[in-house]
């Protein structure tokens, strides 16, 4: 794996917020920048030195929709599948992005970590309908085409990636 869980970095943050209980939000927000999700390994960690049980610490972890258990790739890509983008035929995007990745149902990142394809309820973007983001940024009036010179754009580098 492209990065190795590394202990004394969760250390490392955890010694940053000064152990604190009240920061376990925060500590798991910069551990998943660097991961790209939170890595079994450090619960564990957080928990003997906050103080907070593990079983807290993965409550929380699950409870909030932005924190993944399972690696992401470096490339994310949501999907919008509001109402208005619905209507206005997302599905056939997530379809052929699903099927360019050659990502089996259920299966959202590549097996070279390099793309998540997400379904997202809504990205707030109701007018530029359908919407996809990539890595953030927001790509409007989508179609199955554009998307898939959008990927093609990612693979071949052309778009800045965040990670």
């Amino acid at each position: 794996m492209e990065n190795a869980i590394d202990l004394d970095f969760t250390r490392n943050v955890i010694d940053e917020f000064n152990g604190a209980p009240s920061a376990i939000i925060a500590m798991l927000q910069e551990i998943q920048e660097k991961y790209r999700y939170l890595p079994k390994e450090i619960f564990p960690v957080l928990s003997r030195t906050t103080g907070l049980s593990e079983a807290r610490i993965y409550s929380l972890a699950t409870f909030y929709e932005n924190f993944s258990l399972e690696p992401k790739g470096r490339n994310i890509i949501k999907v919008c599948d509001g109402t208005a983008c619905h209507v206005r035929k997302s599905l056939p995007i997530l379809e052929r992005l699903r099927a360019e990745l050659r990502l089996p149902q259920g299966v959202v990142t590549t097996g070279d970590l390099e793309f998540t394809v997400e379904v997202v309820a809504c990205l707030g973007a109701c007018g530029l309908s359908p919407v996809l983001t990539l890595n953030g940024k927001a790509y409007p009036a989508m179609t199955p085409d554009k998307a898939s010179n959008l990927l093609r754009s990612v693979k071949e580098s052309e778009v800045p990636r965040d990670a």
